[in-house]
């Protein structure tokens, strides 16, 4: 155990880890040596930023905290501190199931953690709230625009988790991008749990293009990348940003969950198949060469036969470039978990997801195909050997396909101009140009 170190274990989503960015910012300004996620915990004090979305992020940050319990039993580290989104939501009962917790937070409460600790040098500087410590390569950062969600999807525990959907000032906003930039921040992934909703609470109307558009016009902002719109009352005036400014990066993340009918409705999601099919057709009229990423789900209750032929048949008509899915699970005190019968068999739901998976892969192969031949922008992450590894617009780190680069020395962090000459279906090589 390393007195006044502290280690910072994050788990789940990049707007976890922006919370966990921001609990490192205070603590380094108190005078702590901070590690996060630490191969080999040893600090005086070790918080988990825990996930509490769905079953198996939930188990996972369970078994963590059980682990690093063994760890605090052999005195390899010192006090256990958790926070985040599943004690938000069961700090109850996980505080009489596992003792060796020193002290829970929820999601919002943790910054009395940082009141709590006794400072270890002098003239400590508070950061304002915005401020973090980046956790990602130095060149790219996530942004986090609200917090919350006001939709209420029949099988989602988000709004029960964060709250009412709650947008950040755009002058803040813009305040901490320019910041950023300043310490070398070129790539902003731009992130919320309801993209479509921000500035709705806040300026009484949709306020994503112009947050969008200004961040655009910040010099030294190369790409800008939007994740986790919502279809329903999807702010179209967006679509004209992206399609006006070339730091705008042509793809938009935006999970649509299902197309057929009967199965849209049980999720209460707030449109029908053929408004989705509508605005899909919209955002590539207006976007030339978007790239659209979407998540989907099977095994929701109301999917038959019929309905889960009505989603592969949208898959393969509009061949998304880039596509997760994954099978329905009762989530606590949502709606469907109260009101639905989820009486398809797990057997079932798996046999779909494996086939819908399979209809996406070879769709993503001629997608990629298509590239061959293409010149692109990359932005280099890694090196490895005599290979460049790095991304174009259309991919996000850790969830989208990489390109693999030969004949170039550049470093991460650099943007070269690559020649498309092979493809996988989730991955691409090239040479420089």
């Amino acid at each position: 155990m390393r007195k006044g170190e502290i280690d910072v274990i994050s788990m789940g989503c990049s707007k976890n880890l922006i919370d966990s960015e921001r609990l490192m910012k205070r603590l380094f300004e108190k005078g702590y040596e901070v590690i996060h996620d630490p191969e080999a915990p040893r600090g005086e004090w070790v918080v988990v930023n825990t996930c509490g979305f769905i079953q198996d992020a939930k188990e996972e940050s369970i078994d963590l905290i059980l682990q690093l319990g063994q760890l605090k039993q052999q005195r390899k580290i010192g006090r256990l501190v958790v926070m985040g989104c599943l004690s938000q939501r069961y700090m109850d009962d996980l505080k009489q199931e596992m003792p060796e917790v020193d002290i829970w937070y929820g999601k919002y409460d943790w910054k009395t953690f940082i009141s709590s600790l006794p400072d270890r040098k002098e003239n400590v500087n508070l950061p304002k709230d915005w401020e973090r410590s980046l956790t990602t390569p130095p060149y790219s950062s996530y942004l986090k625009i609200s917090e919350g969600c006001n939709r209420f999807c029949a099988f989602c525990a988000i709004p029960i988790i964060t709250g009412r959907h709650t947008s950040r000032p755009i002058e803040e906003i813009l305040e901490e991008v320019s910041d950023l930039v300043a310490k070398g921040v070129k790539e902003f992934n731009v992130i919320a749990q309801d993209l479509s909703s921000y500035g709705t609470d806040l300026y009484g109307r949709h306020a994503l293009a112009e947050l969008i558009d200004r961040m655009a016009g910040i010099e030294g902002v190369e790409w800008i990348r939007l994740h986790y719109a919502y279809p329903s009352d999807f702010p179209t005036d967006i679509l004209d940003v992206m399609a006006r400014r070339d730091n705008v990066c042509k793809y938009i993340d935006i999970a649509l969950q299902h197309i057929a009918d009967p199965v849209l409705s049980n999720m209460r999601r707030h449109i029908d198949g053929n408004k989705t099919r509508e605005l899909l057709a919209e955002m590539r009229r207006r976007v030339p060469g978007l790239k659209i990423r979407t998540t989907l789900m099977v095994g929701f209750p109301g999917e038959g036969e019929e309905e889960f032929r009505q989603l592969l048949d949208f898959v393969r008509n509009e061949r998304f470039e880039r596509m997760g899915a994954f099978a329905y699970s009762e989530e606590d005190d949502t709606w469907a978990a109260k009101n639905l019968d989820d009486s398809i068999p797990e057997e079932l739901k798996q046999e779909r997801l494996d086939t819908l998976m399979k209809v996406q892969e070879e769709i993503a192969l001629a997608r990629n195909e298509e590239m061959i031949g293409r010149t692109v922008r990359v932005l280099i992450d890694r090196v490895e050997g005599d290979t460049r590894i790095g991304r174009t617009q259309w991919d996000s780190p850790e969830v989208d396909p990489e390109v693999y680069v030969s004949g170039s020395d550049a470093c991460p962090g650099d943007f070269i101009n690559v020649k498309i000459t092979g493809a996988e279906p989730f991955e691409l090589f090239g040479e420089l140009v």
